[in-house]
């Protein structure tokens, strides 16, 4: 292996941590969305079943 080809292999490595650390943090924070969707989606399916009952739903 040549220099001009252990430099190659360092920079692509060096390329290749830092793309996985964005990648990682894209994760993270797509997570975090997720959470707070799914919260929110709580939230909207508690309060809609606190209104007026469906009369289509045939609870007699």
């Amino acid at each position: 292996m040549t220099d001009e080809d252990a430099q190659a292999l360092r920079r692509e490595n060096d390329y290749l941590k830092r793309r996985n650390a964005q990648l990682q943090d894209d994760v993270t924070s797509l997570g975090g969305q997720v959470l707070r969707m799914q919260q929110e989606l709580e939230r909207l399916n508690g309060r809609r079943g606190l209104g007026a009952p469906d009369p289509l739903s045939g609870g007699q």
